[in-house]
């Protein structure tokens, strides 16, 4: 299969799926009801699918979209704060053509960097149920599956996200140790030649208590390409 054309399938598929009640209904009533900031736009209120290169060679995992943010503007991480922090810390380092994700048109493009998430669909209060993450499971699994080819190291943001990826590297086929690592900022983990980090997540509490910062994130991003094999300096054009 060409790894392209699949990886827009699943998107397609993703962006149609309906599979948990509280989340479509969630995320189809702030799209009806908006927020007064975007009173003007029409949101996307559906499952939001990844966003990168088909022949990504580091996978950033996050938790799910934002009510605001991804559910509104149909792009992971893409119209909300903790996008802001992500794309100018992959700005920073060179693998994002811009510091800004504001619109799923506006140009943006990853140099050997795919962003997605366990969780498709935006939760309430950002908390899906782990019965949630389980049902969307498959979709990150298949994701993996499609980029493995060229996939060399992964990004995991958060506790819940380390929990959701690691059973789905194992579906994808990577050997996941046992007892599964534990989650921290900073950790790596090798799995048949998938380096795969924690850092914390880039929420805003995280971010405006100073958890995480700028560098501290942009370390992460580094340490990452690097492993991935991903050279920096010329990841700009």
């Amino acid at each position: 299969m060409d790894d392209s054309s699949g990886l827009a399938r699943l998107d397609r598929r993703i962006a149609g799926c309906r599979a948990c009640p509280r989340l479509v209904e969630w995320r189809e009533e702030v799209a009806r009801t908006k927020r007064a900031a975007f009173a003007e736009w029409t949101y996307w209120g559906r499952p939001v699918p990844g966003f990168g290169p088909a022949d990504a060679r580091l996978v950033i995992i996050g938790l799910a979209p934002a009510a605001h943010g991804g559910n509104r503007t149909g792009r992971m991480f893409t119209g909300d704060r903790s996008g802001d922090v992500l794309y100018q810390a992959l700005y920073d380092v060179g693998l994002a053509s811009q510091p800004t994700s504001a619109s799923a048109d506006d140009g943006l493009e990853l140099y050997g960097v795919r962003v997605t998430a366990p969780v498709h669909c935006a939760p309430p209060a950002n908390k899906p149920t782990p019965g949630e993450r389980d049902t969307c499971r498959p979709w990150l699994v298949t994701e993996l599956e499609l980029l493995r080819p060229t996939l060399r190291a992964a990004v995991i943001l958060g506790a819940f996200g380390w929990q959701a990826a690691m059973p789905a590297f194992t579906e994808a086929g990577w050997n996941v140790p046992r007892p599964r690592p534990a989650f921290a900022h900073g950790a790596r983990v090798v799995l048949d030649g998938l380096d795969v980090f924690g850092c914390f997540h880039v929420s805003q509490r995280n971010t405006f208590t100073g958890r995480l910062t700028p560098g501290m994130l942009r370390e992460v991003l580094r340490t990452a390409a690097d492993a991935a094999g991903l050279d920096q300096r010329t990841r700009r054009p």
